[in-house]
């Protein structure tokens, strides 16, 4: 991790706010001159799910969030990071994960984000059940190539 910055990372329950998180990081400073944000939100999938059940192991999914901080922290400057990811009953519309970095410029900014979400969506240790309105079984949701494409991406810049 780069000097003396500290990611930010927490597992809750309980929701956040978004625009509490960008004042909480960027407060009394001025070294700040771009925050980037992702807000990912948990949705309805054309009326059928009634919820997304998140399930994790706390040390472990706070061991590899942070450890991804980190790495975030490494690659670019940033001047602070916070990355929030829920677990439990999510209903359509509710946030599940935040991402917040801020750096001096918009491209570390920019890139830490993305980069932060690529990992999230493929080696954080979270597992995710559909409830459907229907009351029919639902299932694990299976991890997308797409999203696994993405985090390709990263590996192919670090050679």
């Amino acid at each position: 991790m780069s000097g003396a910055i500290r990611p930010r990372v927490a597992i809750q329950s309980d929701d956040f706010d978004t625009a509490a998180e960008i004042a909480r990081l960027t407060s009394g400073r001025h070294d700040i001159g771009a925050v980037v944000t992702f807000s990912g939100l948990c949705r309805d999938e054309a009326g059928t799910l009634q919820a997304l059940e998140i399930e994790h192991y706390p040390e472990m999914a706070a061991r590899e969030i942070t450890r991804i901080a980190g790495e975030a922290l490494g690659r670019w400057p940033l001047t602070g990071l916070t990355v929030i990811h829920r677990y439990g009953m999510i209903r359509p519309g509710e946030n599940i994960v935040l991402v917040v970095a801020a750096s001096a410029h918009r491209r570390a900014a920019f890139d830490a984000a993305a980069f932060l979400m690529d990992y999230l969506k493929n080696a954080a240790p979270f597992w995710k059940k559909e409830h459907l309105v229907s009351g029919a079984a639902s299932g694990w949701v299976e991890a997308k190539s797409t999203d696994a494409a993405a985090l390709t991406r990263w590996q192919e810049i670090e050679k």
